[in-house]
């Protein structure tokens, strides 16, 4: 499952692209998915847009900015149903952005920041993410199965910077995100384990011809505990077939992420692209019927025009 971090840098090939508001999301090897009842599918939807805007919305950095921003923008998703599925889903939604960088509390996309301690090496912060639903009638593998609920995540991430230069804009740091996930439809809710992303991150906020470019790269294994590798690649006694035996998962090396993200500020109009390879080759779970490749590709792209900011400027602390 991904993790969001754009401002470091941030996340399969495009599927076919079809409008998703609000209607459920549209299938690439499985056909339309169905709607199981239009409240539903659009609270799943908003839930969508948020994993959006934690993933994709694009990061520009300047040598100051606003205490307080906010907008609305667009994106476009392509994303495997799970991490070791064979079949995608492309989504294009209406995103939200807010930003605040407050002198002792700083909230962005994917983390909040002085809520705990910082120093000017290391800091102990607050990490998000979250993982797309899924509807197992129009996934092969899960047929018969319960539907994977979208997933939120939320936990502590120590980080510690590795390397700084002011003047390039060079930037290499240790994130060591801790996340509980908790699934829900926004009708009911279950916590389905803990997972662990650390990974090293390389930030570029200055690339020729202008200062306006952001680069990021970042790499790392993920570790889930049992409860979590079952909710995705468990099969129960009461789902089990010829062709999908009885798995029961367990707790420890999930695979391994790259990630390479760029963003671009044109005015007031932030602009930017991701793409993350996912390999759960080696993984504890790779046995499972419901593993059905060992590499995914992760893409999105983003566009955000800024509506509002604060007149107070602030200097930029990344």
């Amino acid at each position: 499952m991904p993790e969001s971090n754009w401002n470091v840098v941030n996340e399969p090939p495009m599927a076919n692209t079809v409008l998703t508001m609000p209607k459920a999301a549209t299938r690439t090897n499985a056909g339309y998915k169905g709607n199981p009842g239009a409240s539903l599918v659009l609270q799943q939807l908003w839930l969508i847009a948020a994993f959006a805007l934690l993933m994709v919305v694009p990061y520009a950095r300047a040598a100051d900015n606003p205490v307080w921003e906010y907008g609305l923008g667009f994106t476009v998703l392509d994303f495997p149903d799970y991490r070791g599925s064979d079949e995608r889903t492309t989504y294009v939604l209406p995103v939200p952005y807010a930003i605040y960088r407050g002198k002792l509390l700083r909230v962005e996309r994917d983390r909040i920041r002085g809520l705990f301690f910082e120093t000017s090496r290391v800091s102990l912060q607050l990490s998000v993410s979250g993982s797309v639903p899924v509807d197992s009638s129009g996934n092969a593998a899960r047929r018969g199965m319960p539907d994977l609920d979208p997933t939120f995540e939320i936990g502590p991430s120590m980080e510690l910077l590795l390397y700084r230069s002011i003047d390039s804009g060079f930037k290499l740091d240790l994130r060591m995100p801790a996340r509980t996930v908790i699934a829900t439809d926004l009708r009911h809710s279950q916590n389905v384990g803990w997972i662990f992303e650390p990974r090293i991150n390389f930030q570029w906020n200055t690339i020729p011809p202008g200062r306006n470019w952001n680069l990021g790269v970042a790499a790392g294994p993920v570790f889930g505990d049992k409860r979590y590798h079952n909710y995705f690649y468990g099969v129960g006694p009461g789902f089990a077939t010829p062709q999908r035996p009885l798995y029961v998962a367990e707790g420890g090396y999930g695979g391994n992420q790259l990630t390479a993200a760029a963003s671009r500020r044109y005015g007031r109009m932030w602009i930017g692209a991701f793409v993350r390879w996912d390999s759960v080759a080696g993984a504890v779970f790779d046995a499972s019927p419901l593993v059905r490749q060992n590499a995914t590709i992760t893409a999105g792209m983003a566009a955000v025009w800024r509506l509002g900011e604060s007149k107070r400027r602030v200097p930029d602390e990344d």
